[in-house]
């Protein structure tokens, strides 16, 4: 079995380096979902091919706009152009069917509670519990980052794989056991040595990269500075458009 993940988007919510946010597509065998799905991530799935039909499960990490703003998009588009039929789960921290609810009516009023020829589910990722969700097991952690609601870091299993995945926060001890033997951890790196409050940035990691235990470490979610500096990193720097394969 394996795991392949395509970069849908890399950037922080400021679009710095011209960037998308952040969106990832997962493919295992039986299985096909986003991690976050930031405002930009229907138009990253259309440059890039990807059939928004072929998704069933959208895992988000927090409810900032740049980690869920494009799912009115995705829901819009699968209502209107795309004619879903199959059910679409969306799985994040407590309150995110509310929060999505309240995103949908802003942008596009009405919509929320518009009738659809699919059903839109939502199911909450407590922290500290492992949720199954149809062969995607995963296993959030709370981190510091406030979004209004519990924002995760998410160790997620499919595929015979381990995707950990920090989302975004300051460093906190709880990104251990999400990230211990991961087949990839994708890392937030938002500045190189700047400490802004509630993000990561690489010397921070840098200093605590063993104590992660990840087998393969990939930086994400970057600001200006990183972007400026990603060819010089003795890191693994994803990009927009960028395929991970993952061997079971």
């Amino acid at each position: 079995m394996s795991l392949s993940v395509l970069v849908l988007g890399s950037g922080d919510a400021f679009g710095s380096g011209g960037r998308l946010q952040t969106c990832f597509h997962v493919t295992a065998p039986e299985r096909t979902f986003l991690v976050d799905c930031g405002s930009t991530a229907l138009i990253a799935m259309r440059r890039h091919g990807v059939d928004p039909n072929g998704l069933d499960l959208v895992v988000l990490s927090h409810l900032h706009g740049d980690h869920f703003g494009g799912l009115p998009f995705l829901v819009l588009d699968a209502q209107l152009v795309s004619r879903r039929a199959e059910p679409l789960t969306v799985a994040g921290p407590p309150g995110t069917e509310r929060r999505v609810h309240e995103l949908m009516e802003a942008t596009f009023p009405g919509s929320a509670g518009a009738r659809r020829r699919f059903e839109l589910r939502f199911a909450e990722l407590e922290p500290g519990e492992r949720t199954d969700l149809g062969g995607v097991a995963v296993a959030p952690q709370e981190v510091v980052h406030p979004s209004g609601a519990p924002s995760l870091a998410l160790r997620i299993e499919c595929g015979g794989c381990v995707l950990a995945y920090t989302g975004d926060t300051e460093w906190t001890d709880a990104l251990l056991p999400v990230a211990r033997d991961a087949d990839l951890l994708i890392a937030e790196a938002y500045t190189f040595d700047k400490r802004v409050p509630y993000h990561l940035d690489l010397a921070t990691l840098e200093a605590n990269r063993e104590r992660l235990g990840a087998r393969r470490i990939a930086l994400t979610h970057l600001g200006a500075d990183m972007v400026a500096r990603s060819a010089d990193l003795d890191w693994e720097v994803l990009e927009d458009g960028r395929t991970i394969a993952l061997p079971g």
